[in-house]
């Protein structure tokens, strides 16, 4: 199997330059980021630290260490240092073919080499390319960082192995590779964009509709259902029990109703000043930025909320969890105590009015930490697929220190007792910038074989590795408070 690039050459260093880097760098990629303007240096890790507070929140699994970011004005220095290449200037033909032969010349054959574009043919793109099996359109969408879609497209001359290993390092840092069929300009989404582009067009142009009462008719309608479903899977529920030969059996005829417009209407200087005016008051006042941030954190949330129900972008970000916790049990692997301490961040959306960690995230947080020592021990989702897991019976928390948000948080966990049913265990909870304790938490576990919902002897192997760690602290001092009731000291 081909390793994983380690290295991001970033051709390009625009909105989605910056949006790669960010992505990439928060996954633990390094990046080397090439620009012809030496003082895009500064935009480009302004645009990284702007995508940080919406990827802090994308996700609590365990991150790998991030990547570094380096920034160079020689293509020279780019194609030595990168082990897979992304180019993100302007759509423009003749200068993204000059620059994609030069790169393709000064890097390694077996170096793969993608572009940006969100319309140009693949095969007009890699024709003076040197090794041109290695070249195929990823195609992204703003913000880069948090939207998981990238459209892999081949060209005539392009080989199957790099869609595939494209497709696997896009998977790695947490994307979801949709390969087109056949190369068509536009590929697929941007042609869809278009036509509904067209049409806001038209009507803002024949004064049926401001921007704001367009976009009011996809924000609260059809927009909500395309995040989890998209509009085939949409229709064919439309069709009732009948499905979507229903639908169209009964709504077929409609298409011949000239409702839409195929062509986009003249760019007059009236047609622009109503589409500007309509975006400003839509904006009411706020920046880019602002804008910006308002959005990502939107994002995040309903990727949060479809990644519950597995579907969507949710689907793609409980597939990332899963990959990083796998990833962060590896190299935890054999490292002494791995597997009784966990460490995790306070997220914005964790704390109340003051600012203080609200009551039930402790427990939460203290849920995480023996989610990954179960995992350790073997108690993992192949075992739970199997109808047997731990059930928390009874707990004990206390509050001692504040924890507020951006705090890293270090939990460590005290096995105190196990045998074939029951795990009792102590956790402290730190804060790491002045190790202050913050919270305490004593829990008793019960094995349950959910086939029968009663207490079931746990499978040997996890036992003795339970036991095997409660044995490496048997020379600890019991854990101060350990076995107290509410109130006694």
């Amino acid at each position: 199997m081909t390793p994983l690039p380690r290295t991001l050459g970033l051709l390009g260093t625009g909105v989605i330059g910056g949006g790669w880097a960010a992505r990439a760098l928060h996954f633990g990629i390094d990046v080397v980021a090439l620009d012809v303007d030496p003082g895009m240096q500064d935009w480009l890790r302004g645009a990284v630290e702007n995508a940080q507070p919406a990827l802090a929140r994308l996700t609590c699994a365990p991150l790998p260490p991030p990547g570094r970011l380096h920034f160079t004005t020689r293509l020279e220095e780019l194609a030595a240092r990168a082990d897979f290449i992304q180019e993100n200037v302007p759509e423009n033909l003749g200068l993204k073919q000059r620059l994609l032969a030069e790169v393709s010349r000064l890097s390694p054959p077996h170096v793969v080499i993608a572009s940006s574009t969100s319309g140009l043919m693949p095969s007009d793109l890699q024709r003076e390319m040197r090794a041109p099996g290695r070249f195929c359109v990823a195609h992204p969408f703003n913000p880069v960082y948090l939207l998981p879609l990238v459209e892999l497209v081949a060209g005539k001359l392009t080989e199957s192995a790099t869609l595939d290993s494209a497709a696997a390092f896009f998977k790695h840092i947490g994307m979801h590779p949709l390969t087109v069929r056949r190369e068509v300009p536009g590929h697929l989404t941007d042609r869809l964009q278009e036509a509904l582009w067209r049409e806001i067009l038209h009507l803002v142009n024949d004064d049926v509709a401001s921007t704001g009462e367009l976009d009011d008719a996809i924000v609260y309608g059809p927009g909500l259902r395309w995040a989890a479903m998209g509009t085939n899977l949409i229709y064919h529920l439309a069709g009732g029990e009948g499905g979507m030969r229903h639908m169209l059996e009964q709504f077929g005829p409609a298409l011949a109703w000239p409702w839409t417009k195929l062509e986009a209407p003249a760019l007059t200087e009236t047609l622009i000043d109503r589409m500007v005016e309509g975006t400003r008051a839509q904006a009411g006042g706020r920046s880019i930025r602002e804008l910006e941030r308002l959005r990502d954190h939107c994002l995040v949330a309903i990727q949060r909320a479809l990644r519950e129900f597995d579907i969507g972008a949710g689907a793609t970000l409980r597939a990332l969890e899963q990959r990083l916790e796998r990833d962060a049990a590896a190299r935890a692997d054999g490292a002494e105590g791995s597997a009784l301490r966990y460490e995790t961040r306070v997220r914005p959306e964790w704390t109340e009015y003051n600012d203080h960690l609200r009551d039930y995230r402790y427990g939460q947080v203290f849920g995480d930490a023996m989610d990954a020592l179960y995992r350790a021990v073997g108690v993992d989702e192949d075992y739970r697929r199997s109808g047997r897991m731990y059930y928390d019976v009874e707990n004990h928390v206390r509050h001692l220190a504040e924890a507020k948000s951006g705090d890293d948080l270090c939990v460590t966990t005290r096995i105190l007792a196990v045998d074939e049913k029951r795990l009792h265990v102590f956790q402290s909870m730190h804060r790491r910038r002045d190790q202050r304790l913050v919270a305490t938490g004593e829990y008793l576990h019960l094995h349950v074989d959910r086939a029968t919902a009663k207490a079931a002897p746990v499978d040997p192997r996890v036992r003795e590795r339970l036991e095997a760690l409660q044995s490496s602290q048997a020379a600890e001092p019991l854990p101060a408070g350990a076995g107290r009731r509410v109130g006694a000291r």
